[in-house]
């Protein structure tokens, strides 16, 4: 790989600059190195996600979060013993260190591979009416809504086919005659688009009761009113990695209180905090689900996604969550559209 040292970070780096850096580098990874390039360990998002879902923070450093196990090969061995190793371990680089330990190149998956095609099925949820985004939804639906002279669905879509996705299904319902003549099949971006006619809505998971398609790979459903720069494959990634029923993306969340909050016990004060803060984990709207989730749903029945999840966590199956670190936003309010339409390129 070329320019590898634009990814090597000393140990007292901390994960938010970590994470611009993984962000904006096509590797995907840091390398964390002494003073003399030493190889110390590395890191990825996944080690950050798992690491947040820990309570580590974005502050630390990312002594506490790098991966100190990491697989390398030496300076000298044939690049292909790379391959392997990376294939062998579902990873995607793979450091080269000398017999100092060193860094003096590093390996990419991608660069011995075509890019990652995905036969996995991508249902995006777009039949809702957008009731407080009126007057703008009462001709339009919400998924068709402009954002920089572009639907969000659209845009939706181009970040998944960007992601290596190309089998989508369509939930649709209120207006939907719009959003079927405007990106139709989907042959004039060469994908499949199918589409699943809601009579009524069927909240925010009925509507997969209606999929007729034998579906035998883990399914993605996304809602339609959802940018994120977070790339799908990740979850998907993530959801087969660590062996999941359901993956869940979340988004961390966090409630300034303006004010100095006083502790009681009964009458008696134990302590004052001043203007805490609170985080809480949100549903982020993006799922990965087993094909088995489906065998929960009953045909035509209203349910939404949180109640479904409930049903298949009773019979003790394996449901994590997967943080979102990306830019993320929901567009459900003016604000939120006003500022997509501001922020979003």
């Amino acid at each position: 790989m070329k320019n590898f040292l634009n990814i090597c970070i000393l140990k007292t780096t901390s994960v938010k600059d970590a994470m611009k850096l993984i962000d904006s580098q096509s590797s995907q990874i840091a390398l964390i190195v002494d003073e003399n390039n030493k190889l110390l360990g590395t890191l990825t998002d996944g080690d950050i996600r798992r690491g947040f879902l820990k309570d580590e923070k974005f502050d630390c450093s990312v002594n506490n979060l790098m991966n100190k196990d990491f697989k390398y090969i030496n300076e000298g061995t044939n690049p292909k013993k790379g391959l392997e190793i990376m294939k062998k371990e579902q990873i995607s680089q793979i450091p080269v260190i000398n017999n100092k330990g060193i860094v003096v190149d590093l390996l990419l998956l991608s660069e011995f591979l075509d890019k990652d095609k995905f036969d996995n099925t991508v249902v995006i949820m777009a039949g809702g009416q957008g009731m407080r985004l009126r007057p703008l939804t009462e001709n339009c639906p919400k998924p068709m809504l402009e954002v920089n002279g572009k639907p969000m669905l659209e845009i939706i879509l181009e970040k998944c086919i960007e992601s290596g996705f190309s089998k989508f299904i369509f939930s649709v319902n209120y207006k939907k005659q719009q959003i079927i003549d405007y990106f139709g099949d989907g042959s004039t971006k060469d994908i499949s688009i199918m589409y699943l006619h809601e009579d009524m809505p069927l909240g925010t998971a009925g509507s997969l009761s209606l999929i007729k398609e034998n579906i035998d790979k883990p399914i993605i459903v996304m809602n339609g009113d959802i940018l994120t720069n977070f790339d799908v494959s990740q979850a998907l990634n993530f959801h087969i990695k660590n062996n999941a029923v359901a993956t869940i993306t979340v988004r961390d969340y966090e409630i300034k209180v303006p004010f100095g909050v006083i502790n009681t016990d009964d009458i008696n004060l134990i302590s004052f905090t001043e203007k805490p803060v609170f985080s809480f984990l949100i549903n982020a709207g993006l799922y990965v689900l087993e094909p088995k989730v489906l065998r929960y749903l009953n045909k035509g029945e209203y349910i939404d996604m949180p109640v479904l999840l409930e049903k298949v966590k009773k019979d003790d199956k394996k449901i994590i969550v997967c943080p979102i670190f990306e830019n993320w936003m929901d567009i459900g309010r003016f604000s939120t559209l006003n500022e997509a339409r501001s922020l979003w390129k």
